[in-house]
């Protein structure tokens, strides 16, 4: 088999191949083979029919069909082999000549995976963030606790609204004049300065009372999901059944027995240091990782095909759409919520994909210019970490992606995350000392 490359533009090159004639036969012979085994003919066992019987059932051409198929596709994984190519398209297939007892020219068009050019990658530097936590930070965590163990109690006799509040609305809403659909509800919570209402609707609450009527006065947004509503002028008559408030309980050690597995308020604040240490030193070294990864992704330089960005939207997108059915919606549901549409998502995604593409492109190419190597051993912890995220067995998952064709991808994923280790570790003041 021979095969030259001739470029088309700055990204497609066709690779034209030749297949000698005794090849050729070969594949022809293996086609007919092939054929026979998978149709039943009167007259003949399973797979015995010769060839001239075959011909007259599904006539020459079929034969060939078969034939050019199997002997183009082994020459062209051939051929991509011998000149170190890696298509990023589908090959769009020319014959040339193909005739039995001649050989077979023809010729595969496609987009090859583009040639990254690496820049410094090794003794970069970024800064790493504060890991110290706070105070602070631990006040506001026992806060937050605080307020998941608080109790809802109703407001003293005379109360008014404040912002923090739980008003138990009941309130009909009118736009010229009119009841819309969902504008109306009862003995609804609504907390005031959530922002769940439309804006200026909370705030028209606060310094009234319980058992007061008041009528609120609002504008829908111009972007509201309801395109009917967008933009109108509502009026919502607004009766205030009660005022709840949160009653926090006291940060001492019975709040500790109640709220965790500690005796007292300072075992349970040591704790919490530890486990926010934990998660801290993690974004802070995950910050650091990416500015350096970034950096070695700045310094080099590769030119991206169109074809590869769009399908890393299209993938963003399918991941969009199986996050929302997690959640019960559809893609379209999504879109009518959110008032976007198909293309102005994929225009919204282009930039981040093609910033994506450009990042594994450089990650692979520091793994080959390193040698790096991605053993059994580092395919099984990733399988594990990737089962313990969805909460499944990894046998299961191994077998998932091994059936669906996917331990290349998976491989590839795992090369680039060495990489960026390999980024990190050989960053300004992490590389490892010199031998004497």
């Amino acid at each position: 088999m021979n095969a030259t490359v001739t470029p088309v533009d700055q990204h497609k090159v066709t690779l034209t191949i030749e297949v000698p004639a005794k090849d050729v036969k070969k594949g022809i012979d293996q086609a007919v083979k092939r054929i026979a085994g998978q149709v039943n003919i009167p007259g003949f066992r399973k797979g015995k029919a010769p060839r001239r019987i075959l011909e007259m059932n599904f006539g020459k051409e079929a034969i060939l069909d078969e034939a050019f198929e199997t002997i183009a596709g082994r020459a062209y994984q051939e051929a991509l082999r011998a000149n170190e190519l890696t298509p990023v398209s589908e090959p769009e297939i020319e014959k040339v000549t193909f005739a039995e007892g001649s050989d077979l020219v023809f010729k595969a068009t496609f987009v090859k995976r583009p040639e990254v050019t690496l820049g410094e990658y090794k003794g970069l530097e970024a800064e790493k963030g504060d890991m110290t936590v706070s105070e602070e930070e631990i006040q506001e965590q026992l806060d937050n606790i605080r307020n998941q163990q608080a109790k809802m109690v109703v407001a003293p006799e005379g109360a008014k609204v404040e912002k923090g509040d739980f008003a138990v609305i009941d309130y009909d809403g009118f736009v010229d004049e009119k009841p819309f659909a969902g504008g109306s509800a009862k003995s609804y919570p609504l907390e005031i300065g959530s922002g769940n209402f439309i804006p200026g609707f909370e705030d028209q609450l606060i310094g009234h009372a319980a058992g007061e009527d008041v009528e609120v006065k609002v504008t829908f947004p111009e972007e509201y999901h309801a395109t009917e509503l967008a933009g109108k002028e509502a009026i919502f008559k607004v009766h205030i059944n009660d005022i709840k408030r949160k009653e926090l309980p006291e940060l001492n050690d019975e709040f500790a027995k109640e709220a965790s597995s500690y005796d007292t308020i300072e075992e349970l604040k040591a704790d919490l240091r530890k486990q926010m240490e934990v998660d801290k030193n993690r974004r802070v070294m995950d910050a650091y990782a990416t500015e350096l990864v970034q950096k070695a992704v700045e310094a080099s330089t590769v030119d991206i095909p169109e074809i590869m960005v769009d399908e890393r939207v299209e993938q963003m997108i399918q991941e969009l759409s199986m996050n929302m059915e997690s959640r019960g919606l559809s893609l379209d549901q999504y879109f009518k919520f959110s008032n976007q549409t198909l293309d102005g998502l994929k225009a919204e995604y282009k930039e981040s994909a093609a910033k994506n593409v450009r990042t594994d492109l450089v990650l692979e190419a520091i793994a080959k210019a390193e040698n790096i190597e991605v053993t059994p051993d580092d395919l099984n912890m990733e399988v594990f970490t990737m089962a313990n995220q969805f909460g499944a067995d990894p046998k299961e998952v191994w077998n998932v992606i091994a059936k669906e064709g996917r331990v290349s991808m998976l491989a590839n994923s795992v090369a680039r995350k060495k990489a960026a280790g390999f980024i990190v570790a050989n960053a300004k003041g992490n590389e490892a000392p010199k031998a004497e």
